[in-house]
């Protein structure tokens, strides 16, 4: 395996100046993978605690810039310290099985909300449902497949954690009926 295959294939086409080229671009689109995922992470966890599957914590914003900033703080420090305590092939397996599972699991609850909820409103439609989800779900299967045993255990322990935390915490105080809450501002996308 080649840590940096890009840089490598350019070398061995004889365009050895484009590899520079190419290694920065590949940093900066790291880099934006990175801020993306944290700012969803924290938006997700802003949602669910709205919703009462987490502490109210994770539903402060921040006076002046409506943003979840406890959020993006504790999240970002959780993110570093995996980083830096994480072989960089694990945590990339790691996001990679988890990335797939919820890809698998929105392209099923899509098929699912279509039969029980089909007056529903949906700003969004999915075109060719139930073809497109369930292709979708199996490509993204098929993906996980292909990943090492030690991945799939750790997921599993990933669920296992996210169960308990569910049944000790999420289920008594998540709100029955989805928006009942009284609304919050929401936050700076």
């Amino acid at each position: 395996m080649v840590a940096d295959p890009l840089a490598v294939g350019i070398d061995r086409t004889g365009l050895t100046w484009l590899s520079p080229v190419i290694k920065i671009a590949a940093l900066f689109g790291l880099f934006s993978t990175m801020l993306v995922n944290l700012l969803a992470q924290t938006r997700i966890f802003y949602s669910m605690s709205r919703d009462g599957l987490l502490p109210g914590v994770f539903s402060r914003l921040h006076q002046q810039f409506r943003t979840p900033h406890v959020s993006t703080m504790l999240t970002g420090g959780i993110i570093a310290l995996a980083a830096g305590l994480t072989p960089i092939g694990v945590l990339s397996q790691l996001v990679s099985i988890g990335t797939l599972l919820a890809f698998v699991l929105v392209c099923i609850g899509v098929v699912v909300l279509r039969r029980t909820a089909p007056d529903a409103p949906r700003p969004f439609r999915t075109p060719g449902v139930p073809a497109v989800p369930i292709a979708g779900a199996a490509i993204c299967l098929a993906q996980m497949v292909g990943l090492p045993l030690a991945t799939w255990e750790r997921l599993g322990i990933w669920l296992a954690v996210g169960l308990v935390a569910y049944s000790l915490y999420g289920r008594r105080h998540a709100l029955h009926g989805g928006l009942t809450k009284i609304d919050v501002e929401a936050p700076v996308m």
